[in-house]
């Protein structure tokens, strides 16, 4: 049924729940996974005001080298968990995007045919407020999502 999983993941405890699931997912139909972390732009709001440039430079180089970090670390755990379950995975760390689109254009350049995310399930305001990037997902792909609270 599903060859290529492609399993979204932030490191969080939530995210945790999607990574054990499509795992579980993968072992059982003999599925080969990629695991993908997003690092997202660093914001530009925090670039402060005229005289923000001279220390700037030295926020984002710190702000990317911590992402690239945290990125490494997250994906490292889930290669380790895949590795323990005997599943084939690769790993990619995607930064400066969104990370709805860091996995909409790797799950086709990849040919993953399941993308697995986890959710909060926000809702009405909430949901406005805080975006979804799952339901991002879900309102372009054009393969199917798992989609685990």
């Amino acid at each position: 049924m599903y060859r290529h999983l492609l399993i979204a993941t932030d490191g969080s405890q939530l995210a945790d729940k999607g990574v054990a699931h499509g795992l579980a997912m993968a072992k059982s139909l003999g599925a080969t996974v990629t695991f993908v972390t997003v690092s997202e732009p660093y914001p530009i709001f925090a670039w402060g005001g005229a005289l923000a440039g001279y220390s700037a430079g030295d926020e984002l180089a710190a702000y990317q080298q911590e992402s690239r970090r945290y990125g490494k670390e997250v994906l490292d755990k889930c290669k380790a968990t895949a590795d323990a379950a005997g599943v084939s995975a690769a790993v990619v760390h995607v930064e400066d995007k969104r990370p709805a689109e860091a996995i909409l254009e790797l799950s086709q350049a990849r040919d993953c045919d399941l993308i697995v995310m986890a959710s909060h399930g926000r809702r009405g305001l909430g949901k406005l407020l805080l975006g979804s990037q799952t339901a991002e997902v879900l309102s372009y792909t054009e393969i199917p999502v798992l989609v685990v609270r």
